[in-house]
């Protein structure tokens, strides 16, 4: 069973950073493209990163550009989002998932979630 657990999520005052972690498993995690996403309150999912199988290539929102980093430790069936310069309106529930090879800046490419952790950011 597939299983992607988010943590790290929390509040922080605005320049504040966090970084989540999302630790996977039941998938052999280096043949899967990793993404992360939020959604936020009254607002549709939207793509935040991605990072492709072996961590060569990675994707951002324009608007997390400069501000957030996407990694993963294949070793460790991780992958992070380190997040700087946090604005209020970064505020949203905060979910990983895993894609096939093709995967990118579409949920729907994505085949495995997980719950969400919440990032809060106040002004």
């Amino acid at each position: 069973q597939v299983q992607l657990v988010e943590s790290g999520g929390g509040l922080v005052q605005a320049g504040g950073s966090l970084r989540l972690s999302c630790a996977a498993s039941g998938l052999t995690f280096s043949y899967y493209v990793r993404g992360w996403f939020r959604q936020a309150p009254g607002k549709e999912r939207e793509f935040v990163a991605a990072i492709s199988r072996i961590g060569v290539s990675t994707y951002y929102a324009g608007s997390v550009k400069g501000r957030f980093t996407i990694s993963r430790d294949n070793a460790n069936n991780t992958v992070y989002l380190q997040m700087n310069s946090l604005k209020p309106e970064d505020t949203a529930v905060y979910y990983c998932a895993a894609g096939g090879i093709r995967a990118r800046y579409s949920d729907y490419e994505y085949d495995y979630w997980g719950q969400g952790t919440q990032v809060t950011v106040s002004s």
